[in-house]
């Protein structure tokens, strides 16, 4: 996994130095959901600099985006590239802040637990539980996902005016986001798509649909959200593309 460091920005260590004081482990916010709040007040003063207005649903609403995308994009990442699931326990992964923008720009996987296809080059190592087929990988990364969804769920709910429902939507999201986006990010789009549509074949509850990935006239692909930003409540601002208060779910 050394070349996916370079190739994808994700890193398997924290720095040593000054820096380190950037990361923050997932485990820490979980266990202490007032750092969540920390991250609002942070997240509301970026955003009254550039809007005016800081409504609280809007800065819960992307921090509950941002934090969910460091284990759904861990996931896919690595397999996309690696055909690999990390065991996204909440202690073993790790983000940093950007300096500009208040959010994730760089994930670290600090586990060295890995689950495997029998034809993995890694799959004699003691870290790696083989499973059978592509199947039985999917299911672990949807299991294992949801544990750690369901700890931030439990824990975010406590310093947020936002309900279960709307984090297990924003779940689903940034899952079915992180799969498609690996592949794009990786130079194949479709198999980023195809990932998705493997992974959330169907509703897994408590995520909240199947992969919403479609091709539009234009011949992009595009989703609809399962949950909603917020975005609008900021002045002068319109739902975003694809939003669930204006787009239609299908029957």
């Amino acid at each position: 996994m050394d070349g996916l460091q370079d190739r994808a920005g994700i890193r398997f260590d924290l720095p040593t130095g000054p820096s380190r004081g950037q990361w923050q482990r997932c485990e820490e916010l979980i266990e202490d959901p007032t750092l969540f709040t920390k991250w609002h007040d942070l997240l509301g003063d970026w955003l009254r600099a550039r809007h005016g207005a800081a409504p609280k649903r809007t800065a819960a609403g992307y921090v509950m985006s941002w934090y969910l995308h460091v284990p759904a994009y861990a996931a896919a990442l690595l397999l996309h590239h690696e055909r690999r699931v990390p065991s996204l326990r909440a202690a073993e992964l790790a983000f940093k802040l950007s300096g500009d923008r208040p959010h994730p720009d760089g994930i670290a996987v600090l586990g060295t637990e890995f689950y495997c296809l029998p034809s993995d080059p890694g799959s004699t190592l003691p870290e790696a539980t083989v499973v059978a087929d592509e199947h039985e990988l999917v299911a672990v990364l949807r299991a294992r996902y949801i544990a750690h969804a369901a700890r931030f769920v439990r824990a975010y709910r406590t310093v947020s005016p936002l309900g279960a429902r709307t984090l297990w939507a924003a779940a689903t999201d940034a899952l079915d986001n992180s799969l498609w986006w690996a592949g794009r990010h990786g130079g194949d789009e479709g198999a980023g798509v195809a990932d998705a549509a493997f992974v959330l074949d169907t509703t897994y509850p408590p995520l909240t649909s199947a992969s919403t990935l479609r091709m539009t006239e234009q011949r992009e692909w595009a989703r609809r959200r399962e949950s909603c930003c917020f975005s609008y409540l900021l002045p002068e601002e319109a739902e975003c593309a694809g939003c669930p208060r204006t787009c239609a779910r299908p029957s």
